[in-house]
């Protein structure tokens, strides 16, 4: 087991990721920009290395200067978190170079996952269910609307490179394709750095569920449930839980089965998530797969009792899962809730401000005092409604 780690990355993540390498007798590294040198992360760690200027392309995107972090401080493996270099797959490749473990899939089934289309492609030959479409690249409007007629409407528009719904455009019509098809590539081209776009079949009143794998480095992948985020705000996730209420036991096995499929297919060794796109009915196909810790991968462990970035860090030393599938046990419900800051005098449009007041949840016998008060005008004896 290592006796040092380095968390490349910053915030509640890498706090996350100290508590886990504590309690397991791992010390830890913190890297820091200037506008990070007194964050929570800085203090909690064992060690911290300042790694540059608050833009993060001139800090924690910086791969050299997480190696030099490393060799200083004798850090024998790192974890990336989520964002950042953690699906960057230059990045345990330059680890590796160095003699640094990654802590996260082999760059191999990084760069599987990595491409939608061909992420779809290797999920069609793992027979996996996939939406129906075309995988190609689309070449212009043309091509766009002759096959989106071929597939049937509605259908969508998605970049090949994309992610956090950027580019991507619903159509239902011949016309809404052609320009969904010009916009779908421009946003893609500015986000993504990458222009391609694919087209597929567009699912009505969908569900969006993901399924959490675990894999180590001896060819074993199991599945630990599922968690749902069909609540969405311009195709950003608002809403996480798990279970999922969509979901009976026999199509969580065959989602589950699936998607161990897929990560035994490309080889992946660490924590994944498989995601789907399900109909009311709960039928289901393979959307994409995420090659990394996701920021709700809590409500997983909430309801398995399973700590993730801890198996993460063992199958990452060589270790084989201590877990069968048959371990994988679901008990109670979790949520995650997360929170867009809006202003609402600019049509909603994202933005950041001061937080000025913030009041967390109340446990519930808080909830029932509040609620059964009385309210105060004269005369009137009715409970105060939340």
């Amino acid at each position: 087991m290592f006796k040092r780690i380095l968390i490349a990355n910053r915030g509640e993540i890498a706090c996350r990721i100290i508590k886990s390498a504590r309690r397991m007798g791992i010390a830890t590294v913190a890297v820091f920009s200037e506008a990070d040198r007194d964050a929570l992360h800085v203090e909690m760690a064992d060690e911290a290395v300042f790694i540059g200027p608050p833009p993060a392309a001139e800090s924690y995107l910086k791969i050299d200067k997480i190696i030099e972090a490393c060799l200083a401080t004798g850090a024998e493996a790192v974890h990336p978190g989520y964002g950042f270099l953690s699906e960057r797959e230059a990045f345990p490749i330059a680890l590796e170079k160095a003699g640094i473990v990654f802590i996260g899939p082999n760059p191999r089934a990084i760069a599987a996952m990595g491409d939608k289309i061909e992420s779809k492609k290797a999920a069609a030959r793992a027979n996996v269910s996939t939406v129906p479409g075309h995988l190609g690249v689309i070449e212009d409007e043309e091509q766009a609307m002759r096959i989106a007629a071929e597939i049937g409407f509605p259908v969508m528009i998605k970049a090949s490179a994309g992610g956090g719904g950027k580019g991507m455009r619903i159509a239902h019509s011949s016309a809404e394709v052609a320009e969904g098809f010009t916009r779908a590539r421009s946003e893609a081209l500015s986000s993504f750095g990458d222009d391609r776009v694919f087209i597929e079949k567009f699912i009505v009143d969908p569900r969006h569920v993901e399924i959490q794998v675990l894999g180590d480095k001896h060819g074993h992948v199991i599945y630990l449930g599922e968690r749902e985020c069909s609540i969405q705000r311009r195709n950003q996730k608002v809403l996480e839980e798990a279970p999922s209420p969509l979901l009976d036991e026999a199509t969580r096995a065959r989602m589950g089965e699936q998607a161990v499929a897929l990560a035994k297919a490309v080889g992946y060794d660490s924590a994944g998530t498989v995601e789907f796109v399900a109909g009311q009915d709960r039928s289901f196909y393979f959307l994409e797969m995420n090659t990394r810790l996701q920021v709700e991968h809590p409500v997983t462990e909430l309801v398995t009792g399973i700590d993730l970035v801890e198996q993460m860090i063992r199958v990452a030393a060589g270790e084989p899962l201590g877990l069968k599938q048959s371990d994988v046990k679901l008990s109670g419900w979790a949520v995650e809730s997360r929170v867009y800051a809006e202003d609402p005098y600019r049509n909603f449009l994202p933005s950041i401000g001061r937080l000025s007041r913030y009041r967390p949840p109340a446990a519930l016998d808080e909830f029932v005092r509040v609620r059964d008060r009385q309210c105060r005008m004269p005369g009137c004896r009715r409970p105060v409604v939340l």
